[in-house]
């Protein structure tokens, strides 16, 4: 097949795959979809008002939630043009630059939530390792400062996929495997070595994720060695009771990565609609689980919800 030259990769088109084997489903299954998007959205923005609205919420763990429903609401809206531009209408063909413009923020605002949520594990090993200097050590302008360091560093290791990728040539049948563009999906176009490609996003992912998740043990291998030295158990039970709203968000993110990372070493040639499924519920359910997760375990939470709504009737 002939290859693409680096001038007409604006010409270059990618087709997305909806959902393999239900295609003549789109039109129902969009309704759940779409209800999943307008959940995520609508979950984790309230969330961010919340947080805003309300000088109660202005605490280093109520920020660093602000800032984990940033990045959920961007990976939800990365994804959605695309999804619900299959299911509804079809659409499957996308420009190159369009589709390593999405690839980018799916894969950044992922690596920012990793990020996130490793701070978050870091504000409950200080909240209950030094209670007192809780607020003196988590301060406004080193939560922002720590805000800024995850974005910069995500932005900063994603780039180098995208640009690196533009410079490969490419052959005309461009057939992604999903719904959305994925660096795993991409690297598989050019007809040309991408072993530089594959090394750098392994060692992305080590660096960002694999250390995140390493470091989010430790975190609470500390918590529980800071727990067990508490003298009442109900001075421990209450302690270890702040983590569990962070502990399920941790869970919902990771246990579906590992889902994905197992199934394309173990089950490669497992069926299409199975992998499609374990990819979605990686992007998909984290953003819908999180702000009830924060909601149902967290009161502070659940009063600014209720706040802004009672404002918001004051004012009609």
């Amino acid at each position: 097949m002939k290859a693409e030259s680096n001038e007409s990769l604006d010409l270059l088109s990618v087709f997305l795959t909806g959902i393999p084997g239900l295609e003549a489903q789109h039109g129902w299954l969009s309704i759940p979809f779409f209800t999943t998007y307008t959940v995520a959205i609508v979950g984790n923005s309230l969330i961010m008002a919340a947080v805003q609205a309300d000088p109660a919420l202005h605490e280093p763990m109520y920020l660093f939630l602000s800032m984990l429903a940033v990045t959920e609401v961007g990976v939800s809206v990365s994804t959605l043009p695309t999804v619900m531009g299959i299911l509804w209408f079809d659409t499957r063909q996308i420009d190159f630059d369009g589709c390593l413009a999405q690839m980018f923020f799916i894969h950044t605002f992922s690596c920012m939530e990793s990020g996130v949520l490793l701070a978050m594990s870091y504000d409950r090993f200080v909240a209950i390792y030094n209670p007192l200097r809780y607020t003196a050590i988590l301060t406004l302008p080193r939560i922002i400062s720590m805000g800024l360091g995850i974005t910069v560093k995500s932005v900063t290791l994603m780039a180098p996929l995208s640009i690196l990728l533009r410079q490969l040539p490419y052959c005309h049948t461009n057939v992604l495997s999903h719904s959305y563009c994925l660096h795993s999906d991409l690297i598989q176009l050019p007809c040309a070595d991408t072993k530089l490609n594959s090394i750098l996003g392994l060692a992305i992912v080590l660096a960002t994720f694999g250390l995140d998740s390493l470091l989010i043990v430790i975190s609470y291998m500390l918590i529980l060695y800071t727990v067990l030295g508490i003298a009442s158990g109900e001075g421990r039970w209450k302690a270890l009771n702040t983590c569990v709203s962070h502990i399920g968000a941790v869970l919902v993110y990771y246990v579906p990565m590992i889902g994905v990372s197992v199934m394309h070493c173990a089950a490669k040639h497992a069926s299409p609609l199975v992998h499609t499924l374990m990819s979605s519920i990686y992007l998909f359910v984290p953003p819908v689980l999180n702000p009830i997760i924060y909601s149902v375990k967290t009161k502070p939470i659940r009063q600014g919800i209720a706040t802004l709504f009672s404002c918001e009737r004051e004012l009609l």
